[in-house]
């Protein structure tokens, strides 16, 4: 199953439930991001000289990568509580007035895949971040009303992988605006050694690095390899992750040292093997290995186009050399 993939950067609820008991508290604890943490401190710390609510904060960028837990960060270093809610929950106006009235001054509101806000809700979210205030229609007819309602003053923040999705209004009215980046391997490594300190589990600093190096750039992933490594090293090691350990462990899961499984396998395969490298189109690609177009497209391609294994072009997908030197197979002539 497609939610089961152990490489995916999407959360499940066994994720969440894992990830709260290692998400860090505070900035100085938050590893990597140096960019966003630099500005998010200046920024902390001027709204707490001022004596304000911090500006309202996007977050932006691939799935995996921390948003949920720099909310809550945020929250921890302005010393104020955080509500969380995503865009899908939110389905009417009222659910919206709820969540903000309910807020005490200063409190983060941090809203997950703000993308998937209905407009309606927007428009009832405009004047609550620009005036904190709520424009509430009461009745309907020609006895209908309109009441305004004060609101105390909050931080939104918002989080989205697709910033381009977010209405141009919406986007405009967060004064903060903060792209998350994938993570390099010495900042994965540090990562799963933590998190390793976090299970009392002994992790070689090769073995680390291991991981990191097959977690496509994302903490996500790097903490879910840990978990199965740790199973690996408890049952059939003596409990300490050493490097063969984590090779041995990280082959039997099918995790290659690029971070390509099975399943990407597959499709490189049979597009070097069965279509010469390509160029071909994707339902042909789809039919081949079984898989639906929309899940190739949105699912495996992007890591595979982000390591220059595949390229899309106007007539279809094609393997690069790279991937041809990956997978053992001689490049083919060019005509």
């Amino acid at each position: 199953m497609m939610t089961d993939r152990l490489l995916s950067s999407e959360s499940n609820a066994f994720d969440e439930q894992f990830e709260l008991s290692l998400r860090p508290q505070r900035l100085s604890q938050y590893i990597g991001q140096q960019k966003v943490k630099e500005n998010l401190k200046i920024f902390i710390e001027a709204a707490k000289l001022r004596e304000e609510s911090l500006d309202h904060v996007l977050l932006y960028g691939p799935p995996g990568l921390g948003k949920t837990t720099l909310a809550a960060v945020i929250a921890n270093e302005m010393a104020v509580n955080v509500k969380m809610t995503s865009g899908p929950a939110i389905e009417r106006p009222g659910d919206l007035a709820a969540i903000l009235s309910s807020l005490e001054p200063g409190d983060v509101l941090f809203i997950d895949e703000i993308h998937r806000l209905p407009r309606t809700i927007e428009e009832v979210l405009y004047p609550a971040m620009e005036d904190f205030c709520l424009d509430i229609v009461i009745g309907k007819g020609p006895e209908a009303r309109s009441v305004r309602l004060d609101l105390p003053p909050f931080t939104l923040v918002g989080a989205t992988t697709r910033v381009g999705a977010l209405s141009a209004p919406l986007r405009d009215r967060f004064g903060v605006h903060l792209r998350l980046e994938y993570y390099d391997e010495e900042s994965l490594a540090h990562i799963v050694a933590r998190s390793g300190q976090l299970f009392n589990v002994e992790i070689d600093e090769q073995a680390a690095y291991e991981m990191a190096r097959r977690s496509r750039g994302t903490p996500r992933i790097a903490n879910r390899l840990l978990k199965r490594v740790r199973d690996y090293a408890q049952v059939i090691g003596d409990g300490t992750i050493t490097l063969s350990l984590a090779k041995q462990a990280l082959e039997l899961l099918q995790v290659d040292p690029r971070g390509l499984d099975h399943i990407d396998h597959k499709l490189m395969i049979a597009l070097i093997e069965r279509f010469t490298g390509g160029p071909v189109g994707l339902d042909t690609i789809s039919a081949s290995i079984g898989e639906e177009r929309i899940t190739i497209e949105e699912v495996y391609e992007p890591y595979l186009l982000q390591i220059g294994f595949l390229q899309r072009t106007p007539r279809g997908r094609v393997a690069t050399n790279l991937a041809y030197e990956h997978f053992g197979y001689a490049q083919p002539e060019q005509n």
